[in-house]
């Protein structure tokens, strides 16, 4: 899931957008978490409750933390050091937040949608054979 939402095109940088991924909250293991920092973004009608958690010493963007759903973790696709599988389909959500600069790849194998789909992520692994339990 690529995401173009302000917050994430800001955090993320490059492409314009984040790659989000959904895994056990369980097995989330980070190097370094005596550096770690969070915060919370501010959005138009105040604060997100999501925490976005991210290096002290670089600023790098690491994962979306939320307490409504503490099973779950949100890292960064390109902070993640396992090797990950290429999707069956890419889906480009909050389009109507990309920055006009970015292009968003069109054709067989990408989705698109200008909020958020409510298609969720477990849905969409289900979907397509890919949920590990």
């Amino acid at each position: 899931m690529r995401c173009y939402c302000s917050i994430c095109r800001k955090t993320g940088g490059g492409g314009g957008f984040a790659i989000n991924l959904a895994g056990d909250a369980a097995t989330l293991s980070v190097s370094g978490a005596e550096h770690k920092r969070f915060y919370h973004a501010r959005m138009h009608d105040g604060e997100s409750e999501a925490e976005r958690h991210f290096c002290g010493n670089c600023g790098t963007a690491l994962y979306l933390y939320d307490a409504r759903w503490p099973e779950l973790v949100h890292p960064v696709a390109s902070v993640v050091d396992t090797p990950l599988p290429r999707p069956p389909e890419i889906v480009h959500i909050m389009l109507e937040s990309k920055a006009a600069w970015v292009d968003v790849p069109e054709g067989e194998g990408h989705v698109h949608f200008e909020g958020y789909p409510e298609l969720s992520i477990e849905e969409w692994h289900r979907r397509h054979g890919l949920l590990e339990t």
